[in-house]
């Protein structure tokens, strides 16, 4: 072989590495949309993080997530979805409800997925659960049996309660549902129920205030993406009037609520991660129906109960599926 072809050859050779580079795909993007704050998120990250191990897909190996938190500021989110699909993301994760409905406006092609607390159909996110259509699906963790179930177990931590206050937002999508089940409830059980609407942290702060004249012996605070984010707010209230609660997710017990009922968050979120991989391995959002959740958790704050002078009977402590000390 001549030097020429021989040193032509080893060029070629050297350029392969190089193209083979070059045709290998990029790594997928995920946006990750909140209206909330990376702190007290912890278990949601967990489960959608396992979600998407679970199809396959590990951050910084083969996918990379761009995070957008609009820290309870909800007017952000229109823009942030805005971002993220100029950065032409393969897949949004829009996590809870003011999230889902910007992504749907900012982009009818890109896949989103969400996680909703209230009817997805009612909200306009999708067509019907079985089939959703167009670009979104994902899953729906409210369950309209979830309001009488909180106020049952409420009532069983109580046993002497016989007014009971609900916060509910008047905005919300899942209101009507959840005073209907909330009533129904109260007057099987003989109480008495007078209900607060509050759509503000002032209307929040108006309706402890009232609670001092009217001495409520109990209190349910809805299921709801605004109340939600008010957490903090709201365990602090109820504490400082010794008021027991009942709230929807653990995330308020976690911080010295009373007690929850509701859906395993991390496991819903672990179905959205789940659903963001299939998606990422070419399955189309219309052809995925909505979850409904299914896994649901008792969580008791046994050193709140103490605090208020109450005894966990039991039967609740059995059923329990976490007895924080």
């Amino acid at each position: 072989m001549k030097r020429r072809e021989f040193i032509a050859l080893l060029g070629g050779a050297a350029a392969w590495p190089l193209a083979a580079r070059a045709q290998q795909p990029a790594m997928p993007v995920i946006g990750f949309l909140n209206a909330t704050s990376p702190e007290g998120s912890t278990e949601r990250l967990r489960g959608f993080h396992q979600g998407l191990k679970d199809t396959g897909y590990v951050e910084g190996d083969n996918i990379t997530i761009i995070y957008r938190w609009a820290a309870n500021q909800t007017d952000r989110l229109p823009e942030m979805a805005a971002e993220l699909v100029r950065r032409q993301v393969a897949v949004i994760a829009a996590t809870s409800n003011f999230p889902a409905l910007a992504a749907k406006a900012a982009t009818a092609t890109i896949p989103i997925v969400f996680s909703v607390a209230e009817d997805p159909v009612k909200l306009g996110l999708v067509a019907s659960l079985a089939r959703p259509g167009g670009n979104l699906t994902g899953i729906n963790f409210f369950s309209g049996e979830l309001a009488a179930k909180k106020l049952e177990l409420l009532r069983e931590l109580t046993p002497t309660a016989v007014r009971v206050a609900v916060l509910v937002d008047p905005a919300s999508a899942a209101a009507e549902t959840v005073l209907r089940d909330t009533e129904a409830a109260a007057r099987a059980m003989g109480l008495q129920i007078r209900v607060f609407n509050v759509s503000t942290s002032g209307e929040i702060n108006a309706a402890f205030a009232s609670f001092v004249r009217e001495r409520p012996d109990a209190l349910i605070v809805s299921l709801d993406p605004f109340l939600n984010s008010r957490r903090a707010q709201l365990v602090n209230l109820a504490s400082r009037l010794a008021l027991p609660a009942a709230f929807s997710f653990r995330d308020f017990v976690e911080i010295g609520g009373l007690m929850s009922y509701g859906a395993d968050i991390a496991d819903a979120f672990r179905h959205v991660g789940v659903y963001t991989g299939r998606i990422l391995k070419g399955v189309k959002p219309a052809d995925l129906p909505v979850v409904q959740a299914s896994k649901f958790e008792l969580v008791i704050n046994a050193q709140t109960a103490r605090m208020l002078g109450l005894t966990v009977p039991p039967t609740l402590l059995a059923r329990a599926d976490e007895v924080i000390e």
